[in-house]
């Protein structure tokens, strides 16, 4: 019996410290490895920092990038620069055991001087709906929180389900989205705002680009002839450049009165309130079908 006291004892540690390993693969499809759960968290983006609270994790964040506004605990973070001009020194300064960036808006050679460092850089990239509790998921397992993570996780895909089947076999309307109006952007096929657009019975009338938010021409959205047009812009004032559509009296989305305002943080952040973006342009639609001749 005493021989074997050992060998228990080192299967019991085996077990704790495997227990206390994180391992999870980011949206980049890369591996992350923690020797245990997060303690000190950097987030380099708004929908980053919004869905570590999400995950229950808000007391690891210890610093982000501007514009983290949700919830009102965010706001009193400190700040890294943006998520498109990062401070470096002010990131390494916090001493994270976490950075989690946002793929597709950060530089991606401040991302490679991170990892280079020895930090360890999670990437979400939600481009689906569903990513959005998956990263939630995730964030929770590195965190630790992961009772909370898949509580709110589940919530959101309980939500998403009841509105797909609300919206299901709507006639299509075809729809321009516009992100900005100088230069004049949209959203292509493979960005999350082009899948809120599919849930509600929409047509992304530029859904066939590949990138991601890619710049179109006025003459591009006036053959297209769209049947409404939404926009987000900055802020929770009508957009600039929304009421310009004005001037193409004969444009389908004009002439019918289809000009839809829709605050930015509820479309254009990847978080648990996009479902509230998604409503509100569901019932946008919804107006727009119930003014056809």
């Amino acid at each position: 019996m005493p021989m074997r006291l050992p060998a228990l004892l080192l299967a019991c540690l085996f077990t704790l410290t495997a227990r206390a390993e994180v391992t999870v693969v980011d949206d980049t499809g890369a591996p992350l490895r923690l020797s245990a759960p997060a303690r000190r968290i950097v987030s380099l983006a708004p929908h980053v920092t919004e869905n570590l609270y999400a995950a229950g994790a808000g007391e690891k964040i210890v610093a982000a990038v501007d514009y983290s506004d949700h919830p009102e605990a965010a706001k009193r973070l400190p700040r890294v620069g943006g998520y498109s001009r990062l401070d470096l020194e002010a990131i390494v300064a916090f001493k994270p055991d976490l950075v989690i960036a946002w793929a597709s808006g950060n530089p991606a050679a401040a991302i490679d001087r991170l990892k280079a460092l020895g930090i360890p850089v999670y990437q979400s990239q939600p481009d689906r709906l569903e990513d959005i509790a998956t990263g939630i998921e995730r964030f929770g397992r590195l965190a630790g929180t992961e009772v909370v993570a898949t509580k709110t996780a589940a919530a959101f895909r309980g939500r998403l389900a009841r509105l797909r089947q609300r919206h299901a076999g709507r006639p299509p309307v075809p729809l321009f989205y516009q992100v900005w109006n100088r230069p004049l952007l949209t959203v292509g096929g493979g960005q999350i705002i082009s899948d809120v657009i599919t849930l509600c019975g929409g047509a992304n009338v530029f859904g066939e680009l590949d990138a991601k938010a890619p710049a179109v021409s006025v003459e591009a959205v006036l053959a297209a002839d769209p049947e409404a047009i939404v926009a987000s812009g900055m802020g929770h004032g009508t957009p600039v450049g929304l009421e310009d559509w004005r001037a193409w009296p004969k444009l389908k989305a004009v002439a019918r009165g289809n000009l839809f305002h829709i605050p930015s943080d509820l479309l254009q952040r990847p978080t648990p309130r996009m479902l509230d973006g998604a409503e509100a342009l569901c019932g946008h639609l919804e107006t727009a079908r119930g003014r056809r001749p």
